[in-house]
C-alpha cells in the first residue's frame, strides 16, 4: 500500500494535481457532475502538457544528436530526469520519503506562515527531493536526520521560491490567481532583475511590428516552426547528410527529416499551450476549496509553461538567447578549469522561455534578451560548480539542470562543510 501511494499516486504528477482538484471541488460541495468534470479536465490538462513535452523533447533529442555530431562536443549534459533515474538505486528510498514529508511541510507552512503557496509541480518536487537526498548524503547525513532535514528544506523551498517570483507573476498575468512552482526560480528572478535594470518595459516583445506581408508570423505556431526549421537545417548541414540519413532518419532525406523534426517541435509547443489553458481553467477554481478550508488564502504554484501564453514572442526570444549563452559557456568553462556543460535543449527551452517572459515583463524586448541570456549563463555555470562540490557520486555524464538545484545544492554543501560535517 505504501509503495502504491508513493510511486503510483504521489509519484504521478497528473494524479497528484487531480487529487488536489478533486479535494477542492468536494470541499466547495460542487455537484457530482462538476466534481467529475473538473477533476478529469485537470488530469487531462496536465497529461496534455506532458504529451506536448514528450513530443517536443523527442525533437530536441534528435537535434542534440545532430548538434553533438556536427561540433564533436563532449561534456556533461544536465538532465533532471536522467540524474534522478541514476540516483534511484542509492537514494531512491530517501528521495521518496523526503518528497512525501516535504509536501506535508509545504501544507503546514502555507497554513501557519505568511508564505501561502501550495507547490503543485510534482516532477520538480521529486527532482528537488533527490537533489536534497544526494547533497545531504554527500554532506555527511544519513538515516532519520537526512529525511528530517531534507523534508524541512524541501517544504521551505516549495513556499519560498514561489513567493520570490510572485510580484513578477502578478505583473505578467495581471492577476494574483496562481504562482509559479518551478525550480528555475533564481534564473527567472535574475532575468526579471536584469530586465528592470537594463530594459525598457514600454517596448515589449509582444509589440514587435510585423509587416503585413509577414503577418502570418504573428501566429505563434508558425513563428516557432520557421525559427526551429532554420535551426534544424543549419545544424543538419554541419552534421552531414550521411550521418543523419544512416543514423537518425532511417534513410529519409536529411533536409526533409530536419524540416519534419522542426515542425514536430512546434507541434509540441502548441500542445503544451493547449494543456496549460485547460489546466489553469480547472485548477484555479478547484483550488479555492482547499485554500478556504485547509490553508486559507493560499495560491497554487504551477509549472513554468503556465506563463507562456502571456508573452509568446518572449518565449521564442528567451529560448534562443538562453541557448546562445549556453553555447558561449562551453568555451568559458574549460578556461576556468570546470567541466564542459553541453547546453541541453530541454532546460534551455523551458527555463529560457520562462526567463524571457519574466525579462519582458520588467524590461521589454531588451529585458527578454538580456534576462534570458543571464539565465543561460546561470544554468551552465551552476551545474559545473555543483559537480566540483558533489565529487564522485557515480552520476557520470549528467547532473542537475535548473538554477535552483545548483543554488540549493551549493548552499547545503557549503554550510555542511563549514560545520565540519563533510
Amino acid at each position: 500500500m505504501l509503495e502504491l501511494i508513493m510511486n503510483d499516486i504521489l509519484g504521478t504528477p497528473s494524479i497528484l494535481v487531480g487529487l488536489f482538484a478533486l479535494i477542492g471541488l468536494l470541499l466547495q460541495r460542487k455537484s457530482s457532475a462538476d466534481v467529475v468534470s473538473g477533476t478529469l479536465k485537470t488530469v487531462m490538462g496536465f497529461i496534455i502538457i506532458g504529451a506536448g513535452a514528450a513530443v517536443l523533447i523527442g525533437a530536441l533529442d534528435i537535434f542534440s544528436k545532430m548538434f553533438d555530431h556536427a561540433f564533436n562536443v563532449q561534456g556533461v549534459i544536465p538532465n533532471n530526469e536522467a540524474i534522478v533515474a541514476a540516483a534511484q538505486s542509492d537514494f531512491g528510498t530517501s528521495t521518496a520519503l523526503i518528497m512525501v514529508f516535504g509536501m506535508v511541510v509545504n501544507v503546514l507552512l502555507a497554513r501557519f506562515t505568511p508564505f501561502k503557496y501550495i507547490f503543485l509541480t510534482g516532477h520538480h518536487t521529486l527532482f528537488m527531493a533527490c537533489l536534497l537526498a544526494v547533497t545531504l548524503s554527500v554532506g555527511g547525513l544519513s538515516g532519520f536526520p537526512l529525511i528530517l532535514v531534507g523534508s524541512i528544506l524541501l517544504g521551505v523551498c516549495m513556499v519560498l521560491f514561489p513567493a520570490l517570483l510572485q510580484p513578477f507573476v502578478r505583473k505578467i498575468t495581471g492577476s494574483n490567481d496562481f504562482a509559479i512552482g518551478h525550480f528555475g526560480t533564481i534564473g527567472y528572478f535574475v532575468s526579471a532583475t536584469v530586465g528592470k535594470w537594463f530594459g525598457n518595459k514600454e517596448k515589449t516583445t509582444e509589440q514587435i511590428k510585423v509587416p503585413k506581408s509577414l503577418g502570418f508570423l504573428r501566429d505563434t505556431s508558425v513563428a516557432v516552426s520557421l525559427t526551429m526549421t532554420m535551426f534544424f537545417v543549419i545544424v543538419a548541414l554541419f552534421a552531414g547528410q550521411n550521418y543523419i540519413e544512416t543514423e537518425l532518419s532511417g534513410g529519409s532525406n536529411f533536409i526533409v527529416f530536419s524540416f519534419i523534426q522542426a515542425i514536430t517541435f512546434a507541434a509540441g509547443v502548441y500542445i503544451i499551450l493547449a494543456g496549460v489553458r485547460m489546466l489553469i481553467a480547472e485548477i484555479v477554481p478547484a483550488f479555492k476549496g482547499i485554500a478556504d478550508k485547509v490553508a486559507p488564502n493560499t495560491k497554487p504554484a504551477l509549472d513554468c509553461p503556465t506563463i507562456f501564453p502571456f508573452a509568446p514572442n518572449a518565449v521564442i526570444i528567451g529560448f534562443l538567447f538562453s541557448f546562445l549563452a549556453g553555447l558561449l559557456s562551453m568555451f568559458l568553462l574549460p578556461a576556468l578549469g570546470l567541466k564542459v556543460i553541453v547546453p541541453g535543449l530541454v532546460p534551455h527551452f523551458f527555463t529560457g522561455a520562462a526567463a524571457g517572459v519574466f525579462g519582458n515583463a520588467t524590461g521589454g524586448r531588451r529585458g527578454a534578451m538580456l534576462g534570458s541570456f543571464a539565465n543561460g549563463l546561470i544554468i551552465s555555470f551552476l551545474p559545473a560548480i555543483l559537480l566540483v562540490f558533489l565529487g564522485d557520486v557515480g552520476f557520470e555524464g549528467t547532473t542537475f539542470g535548473d538554477s535552483d538545484f545548483g543554488v540549493v545544492g551549493l548552499l547545503i554543501l557549503s554550510v555542511m562543510k563549514l560545520l565540519g560535517l563533510s
